[in-house]
């Protein structure tokens, strides 16, 4: 229920830009939204944990094309980037292992590596975290940057017994510098459903700028049946902006559209979409292996024609039908869509909510159909 009250926050956030006439803010909104502009540091050795880390936040495995390499391809004090093949603008920067060496400077490691740039940090370790990682971290923190998280890596070889010790010892390594209530997240590589990363995930909600928290949210693949619910609602906040930004509403002083609303910005609305909820062919197909099944026990499982394909012609088709029949539209739901200043909506700003509100519905749910059958198989 929490992701759902995210999800109408970032609505409420949207209609009062609206309301404020601050088009411009809510055009910058819909853009982050849909082009997911995320940098993501993440500190640390570069083993194979940490490439299989930077591999599943892509939904990537390490064979597949665009992975990160373990051992890695670039110079040990090296940058690296992996942008996400689905979202480009969606990027994993590979920094070194902050130097164990003393005395040590947290200011020059930040400097020489854009620490500051980066949308988030993880200060990532298979083993306790070490002092000077901590400093870094507290460095961050006096130069108000809060969206800094040390991950504990898990190893095949670890028992949850050591992994368990290893964070214990970590929360102490923190204690003794000083940190109140310090926070180490363990993360299991290549399976980021387990364990501590669907905290890690709820705290950068919280941490980052709200339209951030939500850019990265689509960004990511569809670990949980939590994420796809988040993913949901967000998208249901974007077609609520795309829609009021094509004239839609009469308070707001914008041309309005004609009976019909432009199919082109719902095709790009689901096209990310369906990319979003990993239901096109390549992401169905890469899940299939990495849980050991045929890809075409999960393609099966789409049964909304756009989690197949988006078109031109079946967005119009949907448009077209929603704006014939506008008694379909709840008054609840247009109660909701409503600015509060506004007098009315236009026939071809409900039918766009409704025509696009009701196709992430039934993608949505092809998503956690996909996810329970893979989850399932891997149980």
């Amino acid at each position: 229920m929490a992701d759902v009250f995210r999800g109408l926050n970032l609505l409420e956030t949207l209609k009062e830009s609206i309301e404020s006439n601050r088009l411009s803010d809510v055009k910058d909104a819909v853009e982050d939204l849909l082009i997911s502009r995320i940098n993501l540091g993440v500190v640390g050795d570069r083993g194979e944990e940490k490439a299989s880390f930077m591999n599943s936040l892509r939904g990537l495995g390490a064979g597949d094309d665009g992975a990160a390499p373990s051992p890695a391809s670039v110079p040990p004090d090296g940058l690296a980037g992996y942008p996400d093949p689905k979202h480009p603008d969606f990027r994993l920067w590979d920094l070194p292992p902050v130097p164990d060496i003393s005395p040590f400077e947290p200011e020059g490691y930040m400097d020489r590596y854009k620490f500051l740039r980066y949308n988030a940090v993880f200060m990532t370790s298979t083993q306790t975290v070490q002092p000077n990682s901590v400093d870094v971290f507290l460095e961050a923190l006096s130069l108000q940057r809060q969206t800094v998280y040390f991950i504990l890596l898990a190893s095949v070889k670890d028992s949850e017994k050591i992994l368990e010790e290893k964070k214990k010892a970590s929360l102490e390594v923190l204690k003794s510098k000083g940190m109140a209530q310090p926070k180490v997240y363990l993360v299991a590589p290549a399976t980021l459903e387990r364990f501590d990363f669907p905290t890690l995930l709820a705290d950068m909600s919280n941490d980052l700028p709200e339209i951030k928290a939500h850019a990265l949210v689509l960004a990511l693949p569809t670990l949980t049946s939590a994420l796809v619910t988040q993913k949901k609602e967000a998208f249901k906040a974007l077609v609520w902006a795309a829609a009021s930004l094509s004239g839609g509403v009469s308070a707001i002083p914008v041309p309005l559209v004609a009976s019909m609303v432009d199919s082109s910005i719902g095709v790009r609305i689901l096209t990310k979409a369906r990319l979003s909820l990993c239901l096109d062919n390549e992401s169905v197909e890469r899940l299939a292996r990495q849980r050991g099944m045929e890809p075409t026990k999960l393609k099966e499982l789409r049964n909304c024609v756009l989690s197949v394909e988006v078109s031109k012609g079946e967005v119009k088709r949907r448009l077209a039908a929603a704006e014939k029949d506008l008694a379909t539209v709840s008054s609840k739901l247009l109660e909701m869509a409503m600015p509060r200043n506004a007098r009315s909506v236009s026939r071809s700003f409900a039918a766009m909510l409704q025509a696009l509100n009701s196709a992430i519905d039934e993608m949505a749910a092809d998503a956690q159909n996909i996810l329970a059958a893979a989850h399932a198989k891997g149980k």
